[in-house]
């Protein structure tokens, strides 16, 4: 599968992490507990993926940088996402995240060297210019906080750095893409659970943990699937190829969102056609690639 394929089925899964998350919210769980659960059930499955690849090694040398990717992103980034999607909704933050390829073919071409072609240029400006649009849109659901708009956008400016950080490792190693995801999940796991154990409320129960697994591991099994799909991506093609693609989780986030989440929501035609224009850049990235 090449790295168009894996961008665009990363931007799916992560559009359907927006919605996992917004029902594990749904049913009432602590938020940091949730992301922690998240993380945690993402390793779990990332690692029993991995398990048959065992029998050809396991290059502990070449898997490190990725755990350190991960305490970033999705560790540190899972909670500022999951608290984004509690104030902001899945739809906007989703759409929010998705300008992140501004800054990540920025940073690829400082850091990276990587070529700047004006198809890929035109292609990140549409991305924008959905995000644009969000803000500019007045019906927003009666729950909506501008801190979500924050956290949103930290977790756009986290996920640049990580897209270029994981594309500046894996062009230099070969990493089976199995091992290097739950090398990174086991990371973000490790700083979920840290944050939550920092915060953690005398009185929590266990009860408050089962509430949590219950409403959180459906978003861990498909934060791993997405971002094996993403890792796989940044192995086999460029930042400035890949991360846009990646963007369509906007569009697909507000797809699956007006399915199930419509009226508290509040999805309109600016919401729409914000996705849609995030979309756009991706599809005329892979389109002139």
């Amino acid at each position: 599968m090449d790295a168009v394929l894996l961008g665009l089925l990363a931007g799916a899964l992560f559009g359907a992490l927006s919605v996992a998350v917004r029902f594990g919210l749904g049913r009432g769980a602590d938020p940091a507990l949730g992301a922690a659960v998240i993380t945690s059930t993402a390793f779990v499955v990332a690692a029993l993926a991995a398990v048959p690849s065992l029998a050809d090694g396991l290059p502990l040398g070449d898997l490190w940088p990725f755990a350190l990717v991960g305490l970033l992103v999705p560790g540190l980034s899972q909670v500022l996402f999951v608290l984004a999607v509690r104030h902001a909704g899945a739809s906007r933050s989703a759409i929010l995240i998705g300008t992140a390829p501004l800054l990540s073919v920025a940073l690829a071409l400082v850091l990276l060297d990587e070529p700047l072609q004006p198809v890929l240029l035109a292609g990140t400006v549409l991305v924008v210019a959905g995000g644009a649009v969000l803000a500019r849109e007045r019906a927003r659901p009666a729950t909506f906080r501008a801190l979500g708009v924050v956290l949103a956008l930290t977790c756009a400016g986290l996920f640049a750095v990580r897209d270029n950080a994981v594309r500046y490792v894996a062009r230099d190693v070969d990493p089976n893409v199995l091992q290097a995801t739950a090398a990174s999940l086991l990371a973000a796991a490790a700083t979920a659970t840290l944050g939550y154990a920092l915060r953690r409320r005398t009185g929590s129960t266990r009860t408050e943990l089962r509430t949590a697994v219950t409403a959180f591991v459906p978003a861990g099994v498909v934060l791993a699937l997405a971002y094996a799909a993403l890792v796989g991506g940044f192995s086999r093609g460029r930042v400035a190829l890949v991360a846009p693609l990646n963007a369509t989780q906007s569009l697909w986030a507000v797809v699956f969102a007006s399915l199930l989440y419509a009226r508290s929501e509040a999805i309109g035609r600016r919401t729409v056609l914000a996705g849609v224009l995030v979309v756009a850049g991706g599809a005329l990235i892979g389109a002139f690639r």
